[in-house]
């Protein structure tokens, strides 16, 4: 009645299981996760001035902030100039942290001052961020 003691069957077979393909997959998924996570947080989400989309829920203290076909910039229906807009701005999300702010453009304002809006906002600190559409179907 003899006891191994060299850690195997009497075979010869290992009885210990190897994790290095285990190792190796987790550090390949590490690895895309680490390198595709910044990609899905940077951007914004834009919606087109014409969507096919369900209305939101419409907060009751709506502020709405927005630029006309001629430049015009307004904050709830009052016209103020750009170098205004961001101080305002401020105050607003100082006074109510969780604001949630609605972007309005005419269709034939440049992308570029609706996008300079948008970093506006963000620079405020503006953490939600809605725009007001037409309903209707999206055309191209």
């Amino acid at each position: 009645m003899g006891m191994s003691t060299g850690g195997g069957s009497e075979d010869g077979m290992m009885s210990e299981i190897n994790v290095t393909p285990f190792v190796d997959v987790m550090l390949v998924l590490l690895i895309i996760f680490m390198v595709t996570t910044p990609m899905m947080t940077m951007g914004m989400n834009v919606n087109l001035p014409r969507a096919a989309a369900p209305s939101m829920d419409v907060p009751d203290e709506l502020v709405v902030i927005g630029v006309t076909a001629d430049g015009q910039y307004f904050i709830n229906e009052h016209a103020y100039p750009l170098e205004e807009l961001l101080p305002k701005v401020k105050n607003m999300v100082e006074m109510k942290p969780d604001q949630q702010v609605f972007l309005k453009a005419d269709g034939a304002v440049p992308y570029e001052k609706v996008a300079a809006l948008m970093a506006l906002c963000s620079q405020a600190g503006v953490q939600k961020m809605g725009m007001i559409t037409q309903p209707g179907d999206a055309t191209p």
